[in-house]
C-alpha cells in the first residue's frame, strides 16, 4: 500500500508544543520551522519531513500519532 495516501494533510495531533518555546513539537516531532511553514511547503518538500517522522515512530516501535486520530 502506498504510505502518502495514509497521511492527512498534516501530521499535526493538536498537541503542538511549540506554542510554549519547544524548538520540537511534542506531539508529532516537527520542528518549529516546520510546524509554521507547513501550509506553505510543496508535497516535494514535506516529504522528506515525513519520511523523518516515520522514521523517528518506528524507531520508538509506536504508531505515528496521527494515524491514531479518530480511534
Amino acid at each position: 500500500m502506498n504510505e502518502a495516501k495514509e497521511r492527512p494533510d498534516t501530521p499535526c495531533v493538536a498537541v503542538c508544543s511549540t506554542g510554549m518555546g519547544d524548538d520540537v513539537c511534542q506531539g508529532c516531532q516537527r520542528t518549529m520551522l516546520e510546524v509554521a511553514h507547513w501550509v506553505m511547503l510543496s508535497e516535494a518538500e514535506k516529504e522528506p519531513i515525513w519520511q523523518r517522522l516515520e522514521q523517528y515512530w518506528a524507531d520508538k516501535g509506536q504508531v505515528p500519532p496521527w494515524q491514531l486520530r479518530g480511534k
